[in-house]
């Protein structure tokens, strides 16, 4: 049986990592997006299940204590977790999974899953990070700013991840993850396990 590839990317907030997942998923490449629980409040064009499972504190603690996450994290003041059940079925099963968290929790699973691929997205300078995020109208000056310094600590652990995609274009930086994937599958380990019968054909071909 093939095990599905554990795709991990990572970003400070204002990179536009979320945008350039949706665009991935929207090319219809065949990836499970995993769903993360949290207990921050949902964001008005957030859907519960689609973009985050949203649980109460209480909820999240149980589960947490219950061994149900495969990684955890505390971000501004706020809960993330992902399931480990949903992910061992899934990559069992043979699917790809991309999992969206920061670098802490990424630390979590890449002690779990080695092989998982890592990919860092970076803004193209710190002033198209600091305009991001201002343009965003989502926080106060004071959350900009926590985020900014936030940022500077997460991209001090860029060189743990295996790929880095400067997003100054959107569709340039789909066009880099996209490659990543691709690459990904085309692992020689990998094509040797998806295609044994094929190449156990080619070992029994007579010699001439």
């Amino acid at each position: 049986m093939t095990w599905g590839n554990l795709f991990i990317i990572s970003a400070p907030s204002g990179a536009g990592k979320t945008s350039l997942v949706k665009a991935l998923l929207k090319t219809g490449i065949d990836l499970r997006l995993s769903v993360s629980y949290t207990t921050r409040p949902a964001r008005p064009e957030e859907v519960d299940g689609r973009d985050y499972h949203f649980i109460s504190q209480e909820a999240f603690e149980r589960r947490l204590n219950q061994h149900e996450f495969l990684e955890s994290a505390e971000v501004y003041g706020n809960f993330y977790g992902t399931s480990q059940k949903w992910i061992n079925e899934t990559i069992l099963a043979g699917h790809d999974i991309l999992l969206e968290i920061d670098s802490q929790g990424a630390q979590q699973v890449r002690r779990a899953f080695p092989r998982a691929v890592g990919i860092f997205v970076l803004p193209p300078s710190p002033e198209a990070l600091e305009t991001r995020l201002m343009q965003r109208g989502q926080d106060s000056l004071e959350a900009i700013t926590r985020r900014l310094a936030a940022a500077r600590e997460e991209m001090a652990h860029m060189s743990e991840y295996d790929y880095v995609i400067i997003n100054e274009k959107l569709d340039r930086a789909l066009q880099d993850l996209t490659c990543i994937v691709h690459a990904e599958r085309l692992r020689a380990c990998r094509q040797l396990d998806r295609h044994r019968d094929l190449i156990t054909q080619f070992e029994r071909m007579p010699v001439l």
